[in-house]
């Protein structure tokens, strides 16, 4: 839209002719609103940036140079203005809690709840929903293959954009919604960021640096250099009883305990380099390279008693298992920014890159007299091979924010798996595991509509049609799946209340889950605890793809009502409805195999039915000041999130969506010490306990997840910043409750993992 674009006017002046003053042509909307009584500026008028400077005479013949000036929206304004709601954070909330990676960071986001236990960083998702609900974009474009947001730190981003619905620009691959990370654009000047840290949890140091360069490569071309290195130092612990009971009687059958302390050691090295050429008005080129080096070392012993009962039999006393990785990723990518005239203009983008993992696992497993049963080693190498293209027509039809966008994107990838498992010396699977491919490819056509019709009314009407064709192939089978999901997307924008700025936003949308790669894979995972040789039980299943999926589609609506503050603040209601078909979870049973002489369990993900999905949001960023008369510096942010859910195939009162709890909230506070160099803040994140059941044989329940986060910084100059962390202050142990039953029996199981406290120390400076 045009309100969300920079206001540019170009001034001459003589050489010899100091700056006499400019105006900036105002926003349709203004940033805070005016004083009681007084008449709203209209679009045309301007307003003074500066006090006017005397000129001085020009000499003769004096060079006349061009000055250009730009104004920028806020972060305010540009939620408010944008016809498709979205949520804006910025870089500087970002870096509050001095994170490593962006992955901590993203755990306090509106709306955004990460998994895995307190403290621990793990893949974003929104509303509850993972597993790919949500879509993850990097400057607008997909994820490449390899590559994590936790190689990101908070200061290499500029901003995140969080829409709860999707667009045809942004693409419909985002049911729960799209997280899209803006990467820091180089500047024209010269300026050194470094910041140098260390984490402590258990006594264990994880040190960590992170830098930024910027630079000049000529009058029209800047570069950022931007990189950071990682040493995480980790102990894991967890405990778990398990016990079997006579489904018939209730009966005590069998009782296991089992004790595992995991030592982790990770590497990770992250250089970005990025280069920008000025071609024109608003015309550039630019080159951005990724590259990404880890090493992981993760060593588990653990123990397990069964102090009573046979059924099943104990597979081990004490075991053993080792894990070394190493994972590489490389990419380049290009983009330019041309215009045709006017009125159009034409964006075009490129990128490849190729992603390394090379793995292996040992499992040692040994009876109650020391002697060894189980002796296994899996090695997996992987070879990824990407290539992406996209362009996009921009088309302003009328001054007043009228843009018809139109698109195309390409994206292809080849894997390469090369893997062999050995059981006691003997060879698993044969050459089905040993060389597997895979290859998707992937094409999408969107064209979009987004018309300020008023100063009262926006829209953003949107049309994207994508296909994704997925080849799998081993040593004894070939198969081929291919989805095609045309989605229509609409959103409405009314601006009822100015000059008090509140509006109502209503979205009509289609979006859709695609399978992933190994959802759709036919080369099996093996239960380390009972080779192929033989059966395995319930609760120790093999696990398999299933080529046969269908995407997942969801029709939605979103009514949002938006307040807007005095000053920056804003405050946002919104109600959601997604009706999903052709839901997707796994299923385990028992099936004879390919694999073994014996009939096995199999997890299988298979296509189960129709779910909906409904939630209550609230979030709101504001000062004290703009609530009350009061001149404490204090800064709030607050969201509380209530959802619901139902699968129709799946017996209730528990048959939620996978993963989806029934609320989720944070609290955070910032407070500046007045005339003082020193500042402070905290976050409370809050999910209570849920019970979910994944189908009429399985329940499980996961304990209240609590976590509590605080910093303190310390400027020490204009330049030189201390900042002390805390993270998951007051730990609680991640309870997570299973039952199953299977061939007569019960099988109730208790994990408990600990947490812990982490402390970091972080010195940043501006060289």
């Amino acid at each position: 839209m045009n309100t969300n674009k920079k206001k540019q006017q170009t001034v001459a002046l003589a050489a010899s002719i100091a700056l006499t003053g400019f105006t900036l042509a105002q926003a349709p909307v203004p940033a805070t609103p005016p004083a009681p009584g007084s008449t709203p500026a209209s679009a045309n008028e301007t307003v003074p940036a500066s006090e006017p400077i005397p000129a001085r005479p020009t000499a003769p013949g004096a060079r006349v140079e061009r000055v250009d000036v730009t104004g920028r929206n806020s972060a305010t304004d540009e939620r408010r203005n944008a016809s498709a709601a979205k949520i804006i954070i910025t870089r500087e909330e970002l870096e509050q809690f001095g994170d490593t990676n962006l992955g901590e960071a993203m755990r306090r986001l509106p709306g955004v709840t990460t998994g895995g236990r307190p403290g621990r960083p793990g893949a974003p998702q929104m509303r509850g929903l993972g597993g790919g609900f949500t879509q993850i974009l990097i400057d607008g474009q997909r994820i490449p293959p390899g590559f994590s947001v936790q190689d990101i730190t908070p200061d290499q981003v500029e901003r995140i954009e969080i829409l709860r619905a999707p667009t045809a620009e942004t693409g419909a691959r985002a049911i729960a919604g799209t997280i899209n990370i803006i990467l820091r654009e180089p500047l024209r000047k010269t300026d050194h960021d470094v910041k140098v840290g260390v984490n402590t949890e258990r006594g264990r140091f994880s040190p960590n640096a992170s830098w930024s360069y910027n630079g000049l490569l000529s009058e029209t071309a800047t570069y950022t250099l931007s990189g950071s290195v990682n040493r995480t130092d980790q102990i894991t612990t967890d405990d778990a009883v398990t016990r079997y009971f006579d489904q018939a009687t209730n009966q005590l059958i069998t009782e296991q305990r089992t004790h595992s302390d995991s030592k982790s050691l990770r590497h990770n090295y992250f250089l970005s380099p990025r280069a920008q050429w000025r071609l024109g008005a608003g015309e550039q080129f630019g080159l951005q390279a990724f590259l990404a080096h880890n090493l992981a070392d993760t060593e588990t012993p653990a123990t397990l008693v069964q102090p009573f009962g046979s059924n099943p039999t104990q597979p081990y006393a004490s075991r053993r298992s080792a894990f070394d990785g190493r994972f590489d990723v490389a990419r380049l990518n290009a983009n330019l920014n041309r215009r045709i005239n006017e009125t159009n203009r034409y964006e075009l983008r490129a990128g490849a890159g190729r992603f390394w993992s090379d793995n292996t696992t040992t499992v040692d497993q040994f009876d109650s007299l020391g002697a060894r049963n189980l002796d296994q080693i899996s090695r997996n190498d992987v070879r990824d091979v990407s290539w992406s293209t996209s362009g996009k027509l921009i088309t302003n039809l009328t001054s007043r924010g009228h843009t018809i966008t139109s698109g195309y994107e390409y994206e292809a990838v080849r894997r390469d798996l090369v893997g062999a498992t050995f059981v006691n010396g003997v060879q698993q699977l044969g050459d089905i595991g040993t060389n597997f491919f895979t290859s998707t490819k992937r094409l999408a056509a969107y064209a979009q509509d987004d018309w300020d019709i008023s100063p009262q009314f926006a829209a953003n009407l949107g049309i994207r049609f994508e296909e994704i064709r997925t080849k799998t192939r081993d040593a004894s089978i070939e198969s081929e799946n291919i989805s095609r999901v045309t989605t229509p997307l609409g959103h409405l924008v009314w601006r009822f209340a100015a000059p008090s700025r509140d509006q109502i936003r209503l979205s009509l949308t289609q979006s859709y889950r695609a399978p992933n790669t190994d959802q759709l894979t036919t080369r099996p995972n093996i239960s380390s605890l009972y080779p192929a040789s033989g059966s395995n039980i319930f609760s120790a299943a093999d696990s398999v793809g299933n080529p046969g999926l269908k995407p997942e589609r969801a029709n939605g609506i979103d009514i949002a009502f938006e307040r807007y503050l005095k000053s920056a603040g804003v405050m946002t209601v919104n109600f959601f409805v997604r009706d999903i078909k052709d839901v997707i979870r796994n299923i385990t049973a028992i099936e004879d195999v390919s694999w073994s002489p014996a009939p096995r369990y199999v997890n299988r993900p298979q296509n189960i039915g129709k779910a909906r999905t409904t939630g209550i949001e609230f979030d709101a960023k504001f000062q004290l000041r703009e609530l009350i008369d009061t001149t404490i510096p204090l800064s709030l942010r607050v969201n509380a999130n209530l959802y619901d859910s139902k699968v129709e195939s799946v017996p209730g009162p528990y048959n939620r969506l996978e993963g989806q709890a029934h609320f989720t909230g944070n609290f955070g506070v910032d407070y500046r010490i007045a005339n003082s160099p020193l500042s402070f803040g905290g976050n409370f994140a809050w999910t209570p306990a849920y019970t979910s059941q994944r189908s009429e044989d399985q329940v499980s329940k996961l304990s209240t997840k609590r976590v509590f986060d605080a910093y303190a910084l310390y400027r020490v100059d204009a330049r030189t910043n201390v900042r002390v962390s805390l993270s998951n202050i007051a730990p609680a142990h991640a309870i997570t409750e299973s039952t199953t039953f299977s061939e007569g029996l019960r099988r109730f199981a208790v994990s408990s993992g600990r947490t812990d406290m982490s402390v970091a120390l972080r010195l940043e400076m501006r060289l």
